[in-house]
């Protein structure tokens, strides 16, 4: 299996079954807390620590890729993932609050470590010439992983009710081990590595262009999880009424669309007319997604049909961010040096880690403090940073 092509294919069958179960073990461990009569502020705390250690793993898993190899970070995600599931394998009562956000924290280490590596692995299994092949390929990889993710939120509803939750996490780490021993047996040995051992200080990035990108992706993430972690789901349950069916399929439902959005993203932005994404197409669709921030959170001021408006203005924003999020990912893959290529993905997603850690926490703050409205406010103001930063991103991508 030594073609681009053949590589590409096993490390995106790596992507999809890591994700899977990754989606399984968010939505297990949400429906099973839950019914041990846990707020949903305390389950959201549970994957606080998931976040942070994320923070921490991008920012110093380009290091360890660019010493040990790509390969290695990959093998490693996955193994830190069947220990983390691992740990869950114990008697019901022994899952208290303090275990299971350890086990999460391995988890969100192990997540983290499996996305750069698979990201940073593309720039190296694709021709700098081939610029339109690069997007399609890391559009696809990045929406059919969120799509999954969307998935796995269903698998884990149908595992939970099926067999329990110790056989779930039982069949999730068997499945792990089998693409692990694939990966190990058919993933080239040397993606990845570099020909010089950087030193430590390299994990900050040091191009203009990698650190812009990072602050604007650090607050689009940090916009999208404001009103949408805890914020949103809370205000269904509380104000609307909805059941936890209702919420947990509405937001699957949600990631799977949006999953398939970012996959098309290519054609969206006229792949077919040989446009390549650059700082002025994310200007473009960071305004985009502003625009429908702002008139949403205006609509819910004036209490204007407030479910119907929330739901629609979801799906619309759904939209808007995923084109957002896949031009990103295009341009930090293309904007990305191939010696050292996982250095500065990994400081790039160690800002998309430290944005999600930032919009969970100000979900939860805001939406007590103030209300859902409070929450929508500060999201168009963070997407309103986004769009100042992302003016100054390069106008042209260098290849």
């Amino acid at each position: 299996m030594s073609s681009p092509i053949q590589q590409y294919s096993l490390i995106t069958a790596n992507y999809w079954v890591f994700t899977l179960t990754d989606g399984a073990l968010r939505m297990l461990v949400v429906l099973y807390f839950h019914q041990l009569g846990y707020s949903p502020l305390e389950v959201a705390s549970l994957f606080l620590l998931y976040e942070l250690c994320g923070v921490i793993t991008n920012l110093l898993g380009g290091w360890l890729a660019a010493r040990l190899g790509l390969n290695q970070t990959m093998h490693l995600g996955l193994l830190l993932q069947i220990v983390a599931l691992s740990l869950l394998l114990v008697e019901l009562e022994q899952l208290t609050l303090g275990y299971v956000m350890f086990a999460q924290a391995l988890s969100g280490v192990a997540k983290d470590l499996n996305k750069m590596s698979a990201k940073s692995s593309i720039k190296l299994l694709v021709s700098s010439e081939a610029q339109g092949k690069l997007y399609q390929w890391v559009a696809l990889l990045t929406g059919s992983k969120n799509t999954l993710k969307g998935v796995g939120f269903f698998l884990g509803g149908v595992l939970l009710s099926l067999f329990g939750f110790t056989q779930a996490i039982a069949l999730m780490v068997v499945a792990l081990c089998a693409v692990l021993l694939l990966s190990m047996l058919f993933l080239e040995k040397q993606l990845g590595k570099t020909q010089y051992k950087p030193k430590f200080t390299d994990i900050f990035s040091k191009s203009q262009a990698i650190n812009r990108l990072s602050a604007a992706r650090l607050f689009l993430f940090g916009a999208r999880d404001i009103w949408f972690v805890i914020a949103l789901p809370v205000f269904l349950q509380e104000q609307l009424q909805w059941t936890y069916t209702e919420v947990g399929s509405l937001l699957a439902l949600w990631v799977i669309a949006y999953g398939v959005v970012q996959a098309i993203a290519p054609y969206i932005t006229g792949i077919r007319q040989g446009k390549l994404p650059s700082g002025k197409t994310a200007w473009h669709w960071a305004g985009a997604l502003l625009f429908v921030a702002s008139s949403l959170t205006v609509l819910f001021l004036l209490q204007w049909q407030v479910e119907r408006v929330l739901i629609i203005g979801l799906l619309v924003f759904g939209a808007l961010f995923a084109v957002n999020s896949s031009v990103h990912s295009y341009l930090i893959v293309a904007y990305a040096s191939e010696e050292g290529v996982s250095l500065d993905i990994g400081f790039y997603y160690m800002a998309n880690a430290l944005g999600r850690l930032i919009g969970t926490l100000l979900s939860g703050w805001i939406y007590q403090a103030a209300g859902m409205a409070a929450c929508l406010l500060a999201t168009s103001v963070f997407i309103f940073i986004t769009l100042v930063i992302s003016a100054a991103l390069p106008r042209q991508v260098q290849t």
